[in-house]
């Protein structure tokens, strides 16, 4: 099958979305399906789990998000989880339902518990718990790519918006940042040393870019920690995309002197200086421009290691203790754990208080610093500084 492009995929998606929706609803409210009876038993497995936690909260303290949003995944992975109906059982012979089956793979990934920890929380054999959860995975990855995609014009031009509105940033299109998902890994093991990451950690490289209401908008993963940021980037199809000008190729806004400068992202001083991607000036003695300039990026680039920082607080599996530098699976995995993430904020009732959110995404991790600067992108800097301050 061809691949799907613009419009086309964009009503695939809608369409998808709208089924799934309406699979979640009906699911919401049916006996063994979603509704009080499959939850009720499920509670009855898990009760030594959650003794002393309040009925109402027993659903969001297991799988980090609510009641809805959980049908609307059930709704989304419904033909691939349950392609084989009787293949799963718990210990007692019952077979699992889809949404037992979701529970497990949610539970293992949000938990970071082990197999064996997770099988006897729920009653079921470890080998079960792998099985489900890799299907999940696959599941997610051919029914849940639409909700992590770069945004199309439209899309863009409310980010952009709401960049200007809340830091004073404008043309801004998102935040670039990286993190580490550290590793367990033999020093004996082959080719070991090019995991091993300036702070002396086994870990794998995820970069992000991220809108201001903290979803993911293009991932990279895959790469060991021993890379920088800027080779990580470099290596990207972001980068490819934006140099030829495939990607913040949108309007274009004109400052006071009469110049245009196109959209660009922002990101921090472990990042080349390039006319789509904006750092903050690192020289000492800097004019009222230039301060100008970093206090804004600086306030505007708080979203991405909020939004990192939430991400590996709620999917602890990716805290790294059990996993090898597997470069198939693992990179799968957190691409699936970014697409529930999105996923999350997109079905949220209320806003995301941010300012109570930690952005120690990367604890004890010294900050990169890159000198390369493009010299069309000195320029495009300082006409944006010198027109924030005109304002």
């Amino acid at each position: 099958m061809a691949p799907l492009r613009g419009a086309k995929r964009r009503r695939k998606a809608a369409a998808e979305k709208k089924a799934a929706m309406a699979a979640a609803a009906a699911a919401g409210g049916a006996p063994g399906a979603g509704g009080g009876d499959w939850w009720d038993g499920f509670c009855m497995r898990m009760s030594g789990t959650l003794s002393g936690i309040q009925d109402a909260q027993r659903f969001e303290f297991i799988f980090k998000m609510p009641r809805r949003t959980f049908n609307y995944i059930c709704g989304l992975v419904r033909d691939e989880m349950m392609v084989r109906s009787s293949s799963y059982t718990f210990l007692d012979g019952k077979v699992l339902s889809l949404e037992d089956r979701v529970a497990v793979a949610l539970i293992r990934l949000n938990s970071g518990g082990s197999l064996v920890t997770v099988g006897s929380a729920v009653g079921v054999n470890h080998s079960t718990v792998s099985l489900i959860t890799w299907r999940f995975v696959e599941a997610m990855e051919e029914r849940a790519s639409h909700h992590l995609r770069w945004p199309d014009s439209s899309e863009v031009e409310k980010i952009k918006s709401m960049f200007e509105k809340i830091h004073g940033l404008p043309n801004c299109c998102g935040v670039v940042d990286t993190t580490h998902i550290t590793m367990c890994l033999s020093s004996a093991e082959p080719n070991c040393k090019v995991w091993l990451d300036h702070e002396k950690n086994y870990s794998m490289v995820l970069q992000a870019v991220i809108s201001p209401d903290m979803r993911f908008m293009d991932i990279v993963t895959g790469w060991p920690g021993s890379m920088k940021e800027s080779s990580i980037l470099h290596s990207s199809g972001l980068f490819k995309m934006c140099e030829k000008g495939a990607r913040l190729n949108g309007s274009k806004m004109v400052v006071s002197d009469g110049s245009e400068i196109g959209e660009y992202i922002i990101g921090d001083a472990g990042y080349p200086l390039l006319p789509w991607l904006l750092t903050p000036y690192q020289e000492k003695d800097l004019s009222d421009s230039k301060l100008e300039f970093n206090k804004r990026h600086a306030a505007a680039i708080t979203v991405a290691p909020r939004t990192l920082a939430n991400f590996k607080d709620t999917w602890k599996f990716l805290h790294g203790e059990m996993w090898r530098p597997d470069k198939h699976r693992l990179p799968r995995i957190i691409h699936v754990c970014c697409m529930l993430h999105n996923i999350i904020i997109c079905l949220q009732d209320a806003t995301i208080d941010e300012a109570a959110m930690s952005n120690d995404h990367d604890a004890n991790y010294k900050q990169q610093v890159c000198q390369l600067a493009d010299e069309n992108a000195v320029r495009v800097r300082d006409k944006l500084s010198e027109h924030l301050v005109s304002r």
